[in-house]
């Protein structure tokens, strides 16, 4: 059986303030397997949002020059996600709305 690629897309904007503690929570995401991959999609913040994601070492960030709104976003994740190789993706937030810990029940 092939390992599964997940990834976690997690379009942003501005939530510079809220992301360090969202990536920490997403880093203890485990995939017995296969791999776990962060992927930002900076929807144009005008904050530290890409900063600090790089500061935690995300796998990827793909920034809008502008904000475009969440539906661009996502589906630019989509996207992103599907040319990294994707079998699973998981759509989070920045600014940890959902927890990270019902992400093994998705799976």
């Amino acid at each position: 059986m092939k390992a599964q690629c997940v990834i976690v897309q997690i379009p942003c904007l501005n939530e510079a303030g809220t992301l360090r503690s969202t990536l920490d929570s997403l880093g203890a995401v485990e995939n017995p397997g296969g791999s776990v991959q962060l992927l930002l999609i900076n929807d144009g913040s005008t904050d530290s949002t890409v900063d600090v994601a790089i500061a935690a070492r995300v796998d990827r960030v793909v920034s809008h020059t502008r904000n475009r709104g969440l539906a661009a976003a996502f589906t630019t994740g989509l996207d992103e996600c599907l040319r990294m190789g994707a079998d699973i993706i998981v759509n989070t937030d920045g600014d940890g709305q959902y927890p990270a810990s019902e992400i093994p029940r998705l799976l």
